[in-house]
């Protein structure tokens, strides 16, 4: 974090004052060529009186005394008065001066007021000068000659003054405007990006994170956004720390648990040796639940590891998959839940078996737990889960569709994330998500639909692998 003035607030100070100043020297200039016209004015002023009164004596020529008595109370070297049409010189040193410049006060324009101060203020020095003007509102004209010396020496001082004015407005402006920007925005800005800083240290901490007011600010509204986005990483964070300990307990848990399944596979194989007809029709059955039962633990545990396997894709019989997911949900006609299904005998669907038995496996569980601890009052619901399939073209579509309560709101909003869309106490959320992973890696989609009626609807569409040319000639 840069210092107080080394930071966004010193730059601002100083901008501020570079402003300021060259706004003053936009007002410098006319206020100088004002300054210099106001000062020939008093000087034409001041000859004019005396030019009257002397005038007023009608005496063809004043004495030499009277004269530099004048000149030097005037400050001027010629002094002359023009009235009905004729020129009258009223006193005079005794050498003429040379003429450098001459200056109609009547008839300079604002522009030329200024430049003709630049050019004194600048240039000036030594120089004669020819002023005239008229005197008051009469016919008169007054004409004096001077040197230009005791106008640049007011005019350097009047400008000495003007800058010392101008730095201390500026100055005392770039505080102020400091000491408002700093306090609205400059110390606002500092506590996010310490807030940030500290909360970068320790994000678990929640103490870090940044304590927003309640004001209408834009800097307000970016705290309060800021809060809302260090509270949502908290939780993610925390979330992540869950899953990666729930990731080492199943990892030593399937470690333990496939060992077991692999005694029990070894067991079950001589189940096919028994003469026992019952044993014989079941031993199938048991060899391929246990023999899924072992992939399954491989999965979670490459799962664990954020990776699935690629789908083994080959035509595969919808119908005995539900057929499979109904043995292994234990649905029959005395459990009080019908399963319905309404596929035609040779649809296929170009998948992996062991990947979408587990989708559809997943989903008609997930019905069937909330069919089982569904009562309805009146009991006009009939509990039914109905597995319907069909082709368009190239993609198959499967329809999950129960009778249940339907899933709650939090669960919709947070369908496919684990932890937060399980739809039952307890539950984590995982076989969506999972189901979802495997659907994807299919090239297929799976959404919630909503439906006008009570219930849970599921579909599924998993469209079939492109074909290459020389594969379908050597099929054709």
């Amino acid at each position: 974090m840069p210092r107080l003035f080394r930071g966004l607030s010193g730059r601002l100070l100083w901008l501020t004052v570079i402003f300021v100043m060259m706004a003053e020297v936009l007002i410098f200039v006319p206020s100088v060529a004002t300054m210099r016209m106001n000062w020939l004015r008093d000087r034409l002023d001041t000859a004019a009186a005396a030019g009257i009164v002397i005038d007023g004596l009608q005496t063809s020529e004043l004495p030499r005394g009277v004269q530099d008595d004048t000149l030097l109370a005037t400050g001027t070297k010629v002094l002359a008065l023009r009235k009905d049409g004729t020129s009258r010189l009223l006193a005079a040193t005794d050498t003429q001066p040379e003429i450098d410049q001459v200056f109609d006060l009547a008839g300079t324009s604002f522009l030329g007021a200024m430049r003709d101060a630049l050019d004194t203020l600048v240039l000036g020095g030594g120089r004669t000068m020819r002023v005239y003007g008229p005197i008051g509102e009469s016919d008169m004209i007054i004409e004096l000659v001077m040197t230009e010396d005791a106008l640049r020496k007011d005019m350097l001082k009047y400008a000495k003054m003007m800058f010392l004015v101008s730095l201390l407005i500026s100055l005392l402006t770039a505080v102020m405007i400091f000491l408002a920007i700093n306090r609205m925005m400059i110390m606002p800005i500092r506590r996010l990006t310490r807030s940030m800083q500290l909360f970068s240290e320790e994000p678990e901490d929640p103490s870090r994170v940044f304590g927003g007011d309640r004001s209408r600010g834009e800097l307000a509204v970016a705290g309060r956004h800021l809060t809302e986005m260090q509270v949502q990483l908290q939780r993610t964070l925390k979330q992540q720390k869950n899953l990666v300990d729930l990731g080492l307990a199943v990892s030593k848990i399937n470690h333990d648990m496939r060992n077991i399944l692999a005694s029990a596979q070894l067991m079950s194989d001589r189940l096919t040796d028994v003469e026992d007809p019952m044993v014989r029709s079941f031993a199938p059955k048991l060899l391929r639940t246990i023999d899924r039962a072992v992939g399954y633990t491989n999965e979670v545990l490459a799962y664990g590891q954020a990776s699935e396997a690629a789908p083994r894709r080959r035509r595969v019989k919808i119908s005995s998959l539900t057929q499979e997911v109904r043995e292994m949900l234990g649905i029959d006609q005395d459990s009080g839940i019908e399963f319905v299904e309404q596929i035609a005998a040779d649809l296929e669907v170009d998948c992996d078996s062991e990947q979408i038995f587990r989708v559809i496996h997943n989903l008609c569980r997930n019905a069937h737990q909330a069919l089982v601890n569904f009562d309805p009052e009146d009991g006009s619901v009939v509990r039914r889960i109905t597995v319907s399939a069909h082709r368009v073209g190239s993609v198959v579509s499967i329809t999950i569709d129960d009778t249940g309560p339907g899933m709650p709101r939090k669960a919709r909003e947070n369908l496919f994330s684990a932890f937060r869309g399980s739809a039952r106490s307890g539950g984590t959320g995982l076989g969506l998500v999972i189901a979802r992973e495997l659907v994807l890696a299919h090239g297929g989609t799976i959404a919630l639909v909503e439906k006008p009626g009570p219930g849970t609807q599921f579909r599924i569409e998993i469209p079939d692998r492109p074909v290459s040319l020389d594969d379908y000639r050597v099929r054709a």
